[in-house]
Formats: structure tokens, sequence, C-alpha cells
């Protein structure tokens, strides 16, 4: 059975502690938009799949009771930062499992000031002997040493590095993602920042972890998105054929022997799991890189764009930073890659940006993305990974 996504909504993606808001408000707000966008109630809803990281367990329940107490469902999600796609394949596989014709996909996060700290579900090093991200960390180590600088940008700044050293990436190269999505950022009022900058700007910008400037990293956010996935007999029965996507294809995976095996941040940070969900998307869509005409990724850290064009196909292996530069990832090039600014620009809380790029490709395909519109937008991919591990690919069509 086939799954489809009829109605997206999110808030604007801000710096915490902005608005003086709880986060079952955010999760009503964005719930309540998606809902509405697709001309459905609450009320048919059928099961919930509620994703975060920062709160306590059962906040998807106090989340969605904001929108309606009808006793259904709700399954809490946690998957560092691909929490949010992670509930939304969640809500895929009890549409495409005959168990629900229409189910709610909710992502939010409340998160606290400054970087990314240790422990937790935070993504940091925390204490190696219990993080869960204890043995990718530990590959960083053994190779580069551990500094005193943010954990998540130390091990995404050393994969920069390797790939510097082993490709002749340049430093230049690793600015222009940032530059282009900040440039893409200006056209979307959803992002946490909408100010362009240059190239060289983005260099100047106060290093975080060498080669990372504050430019290139995503920034701690507080936020909510929503997606509505109904059956295509639902799709029928409410006459929703003008605003359905399809999910034509969508895969996770986390870390194999080749996330370790190499000791490189480039394969610890997720490369190979990110190469490998791509793969099982492309095969069971029969689509390849070359069919796509837009995408969001998942680029926590410049960095990990240029990895992820390699993962997904878009060039072969070290040809990312010469692929960014030419701008066949910008408006005019072969691909428009983070439309909306991506997790550099438009934001990051970690429970709500799967579901936030979801969101964006559904606008993007239904030509109502506004001053960022792709035109002639008719499939789109959506990338999402956490470390610890997990990577989600999702292709989407009209």
């Amino acid at each position: 059975m086939k799954a489809y996504i009829v109605g997206v909504g999110m808030t604007k993606f801000e710096k915490p502690e902005t608005r003086d808001w709880q986060y079952w408000d955010m999760a009503k707000e964005a719930g309540t938009a998606a809902l509405a966008d697709a001309s459905v109630a609450y009320e048919d809803v059928q099961q919930a799949a509620v994703g975060y990281c920062f709160q306590a367990s059962t906040a998807g329940q106090r989340a969605v009771y904001e929108l309606g107490l009808t006793g259904v469902p709700v399954y809490n999600v946690n998957n560092n930062c691909a929490t949010g796609s992670t509930a939304l394949m969640m809500a895929r596989q009890f549409v495409e499992g005959g168990g629900s014709d229409c189910v709610l996909a909710l992502g939010f996060e409340k998160m606290a000031r400054g970087s990314l700290g240790g422990g937790g579900s935070d993504g940091g090093a925390g204490d190696f002997r219990t993080s869960p991200v204890a043995r990718h960390y530990g590959i960083m180590a053994a190779a580069h040493g551990f500094e005193m600088t943010p954990p998540t940008a130390q091990i995404f700044g050393n994969a920069a590095r390797e790939h510097m050293h082993e490709y002749g990436t340049t430093e230049a190269q690793l600015a222009a993602v940032a530059a282009k999505n900040h440039r893409h950022s200006a056209g979307n009022p959803y992002a946490q920042f909408q100010d362009p900058y240059t190239v060289d700007e983005v260099l100047a910008a106060k290093t975080v972890h060498h080669p990372l400037s504050r430019l290139q990293c995503s920034p701690t956010s507080d936020g909510a998105a929503a997606a509505v996935v109904v059956s295509e007999r639902f799709v029928d029965r409410h006459g929703l054929g003008e605003r359905a996507v399809e999910i034509a294809a969508q895969a996770m995976t986390t870390d194999t022997e080749d996330s370790f095996a190499s000791g490189t941040c480039i394969d610890a940070v997720g490369l190979p799991m990110s190469r490998a969900a791509a793969q099982q998307v492309y095969a069971a869509s029969g689509l390849t890189a070359a069919d796509l005409d837009v995408i969001e990724l998942h680029d926590c850290f410049s960095i990990n764009e240029l990895l992820t064009y390699e993962a997904l196909g878009l060039c072969g292996e070290g040809e990312s930073g010469a692929l960014v530069e030419s701008g066949a990832t910008t408006y005019g090039g072969r691909w428009v890659v983070n439309p909306s600014g991506g997790l550099i620009s438009k934001g990051h809380p970690l429970g709500a940006t799967g579901i936030a790029q979801a969101a964006e490709l559904t606008w993007q395909l239904r030509g109502e993305a506004g001053a960022r519109q792709v035109p002639d937008a008719r499939t789109g991919l959506a990338h999402n990974i956490g470390l610890g591990g997990a990577a989600v690919v999702t292709l989407l069509r009209r």
C-alpha cells in the first residue's frame, strides 16, 4: 500500500529562549498547521509517531494532547539527529502495512543555548565509558587526539581535515557550502538565520574547530515540524489528490563495520551508512541521482554536505569540493541542494529536522515554496543522519 504526505507544517526555527514557550506549544503550532494543510481533523488521526531528544519520556503524549484527547497510540522516538525522519518512517510503515489510514509524524525540540555538549542524547562525547557514541569518538581520538572544542564540531572538523588531505579539498570549497545555504535561507521565513554571507565572510568568522568556522556549523534551535501521512484510499476518499506527495521509497541504515574499519572520521560520521541508505532507496524506486530535482540533506557542518554529495552519488569520491564550487548544487545548476537553507542556516532542533526536510520538499513538489521555489520540481530526496548511528533517506515524488 502506498503512503502519501498530504499535509505539512512547522514553526519558525529560532535561537533557544527567543520565545517564551514550552515544547507542547511549538508542537501544537506545527501539528495544527499540518492538519489544516491536509484538511484533516485530529480525530481522523489513528496513530502518532513523535520525535524528540531532550525532553522526558512520554513527552510525545504531552505534545499531542494539545491537538486532541482521542486516545490514539503515541510512539515516542529518539534517534539522535535522525529522530524526525525516524518518526516519519514509522508513520509511513504504519500506513504501508495497512494498519492505519492516517498517521501524524511530529518532531520538536526545546534546546539550551550554546554548543552541544557531552553525554545524554546530544551526540556529544560524554563519558567515553558510557556514551552511545564512544566508539565513534574513540576512532577520532586514536587518529587525531581529543581537544577542548565542541565534540561534534571536532569529529566533523577532523573529517574535513581528512578530506582536504586525501582529495585536495580547500577551505574555500567548504565555505562555499555555507555561503550557498545562507544565501538560500534568505528566502525562507521559517529559517533561524536569513542573512546571506560571502565565502570570504564565512572564512573570516570565528573558528570552532579548524577548518570549520561558526558559519559552517548548524546552531542549537527551538522548533517543531509535522507531517500527515495517509494511505491511497484515504487520499481518494477525501479528495486529496491535488495535495498528495508520494513517499516513493525510504530506507534507514545503521553503522556497519565500514563505519569503523578505516579508522577515519569520514567513515565514523556516517558516509558508509548514508551511501547504503541511498542505494536502497534508488533500488526500491528505480530512480537515480540523475532523476532528482531538489535535495534536502543533513549539513550539520559544511563538510557533511560534501560527504553526502558523494554518498548520494551526485559525484565521485573526492569530487564534492569541485561540485559545490561549480555551482551544480544551487539554482541554475544540476540540482538545488538545501533550498531551505539547510541545518546550517535554517536551524537544527534535533527532533524536528527530518520532518522539516520533508515539509520543504512537499512545498517544493507542490510548487508552493515561494521565493525559493525550484522550477518544475517533481522528485525530491531528503537525507538525515544521527551519530550513534542512523541514516534515513526518503524519496518523494509528485
